[in-house]
């Protein structure tokens, strides 16, 4: 090859490669989902985006006399009712404070945060006859509360008109105050689930465990109906058929029969015990 004809091809390699850098790249899509990848791929998957949090109103006051105490199972107040139906909500270990400050009848201030259109205030500082309590976490080194004694925790059963739904700082229903005051808890998703019977002036008949004492009778329900020949397990969710054992009415405890005597039936263990393993 004549060095002429060297020179000539080495141009057009150079313009040629020249040309080829600035093609744009091609044309794709602007913006959509990757494609999933193939089985036994480790690449990672975008999360899924989270969805934006609930907004809270902050500096939240409410003003208003205290109905009733709103008690857990435990027999322990962590909320009040005021009447106008406003639910204030507080954590349990500050039960015993509150009700050294006041009582059922007393005016209470409230401040704290509320969820838009929930009938519910979370409670930072409460002010009520000249003293206040503020939610504030544990101090250092602070012993955790006393476990709760055997015992405290009794089968019951609670019947009435249901007077007002009890809602979380959400808005999802978690329980029912009754026409006698009766506190009847359960989990949101039950609450849910029985959205449809669970209105105001619904009858309603529960059975669960819980306490009764000088402030007031609540209970966490293990079965749910509109009367108590149409109790259902609500924990395994709507549509099973009617329980049998368990807590009854004022009466004392039912058996599997329906006699008395029989004792109540207690929720069943998590997991079953291993098996002994054999001697070799």
């Amino acid at each position: 090859m004549t060095p002429r004809i060297t020179f000539i091809a080495t141009a057009c390699l150079l313009a040629g490669s020249a040309a080829f850098a600035q093609m744009p790249p091609p044309a794709g899509p602007t913006r959509g989902p990757l494609p999933a990848p193939p089985l036994g791929a480790t690449a990672p998957i975008p999360p899924t985006p989270p969805t934006a949090p609930q907004a809270f109103e902050a500096g939240t006051v409410t003003t208003g006399r205290v109905q009733q105490w709103l008690l857990n199972p435990d027999g322990e107040a962590d909320g009040l009712l005021l009447a106008d139906g406003t639910q204030v909500a507080f954590p349990p270990h500050l039960s015993a404070a509150v009700m050294r400050l006041l009582k059922p009848g007393d005016t209470v201030q409230v401040s704290g945060w509320r969820a838009p259109d929930v009938p519910v205030v979370r409670m930072q500082s409460l002010s009520a006859n000249g003293g206040s309590v503020t939610d504030q976490p544990p101090a250092p080194g602070m012993a955790p509360p006393a476990p709760r004694e055997p015992g405290a925790i009794n089968a019951m059963s609670a019947s009435g008109r249901i007077e007002r739904l009890l809602y979380t700082d959400r808005g999802d229903v978690r329980g029912v105050v009754l026409a006698d005051k009766t506190i009847v808890r359960f989990p949101p998703h039950v609450g849910a689930a029985y959205g449809a019977q669970l209105q105001p002036g619904a009858p309603l008949h529960a059975r669960g465990w819980g306490t009764r004492g000088a402030q007031g009778t609540a209970l966490e329900a293990t079965g749910l109906g509109a009367t108590a020949d149409t109790v259902r397990e609500v924990f395994g969710g709507p549509g099973l058929m009617p329980a049998t054992g368990g807590p009854a009415g004022p009466g004392g405890p039912r058996g599997p029969r329906g006699g008395r005597g029989a004792g109540p039936t207690p929720p069943a263990a998590l997991m079953a015990p291993p098996a002994p393993m054999p001697v070799s």
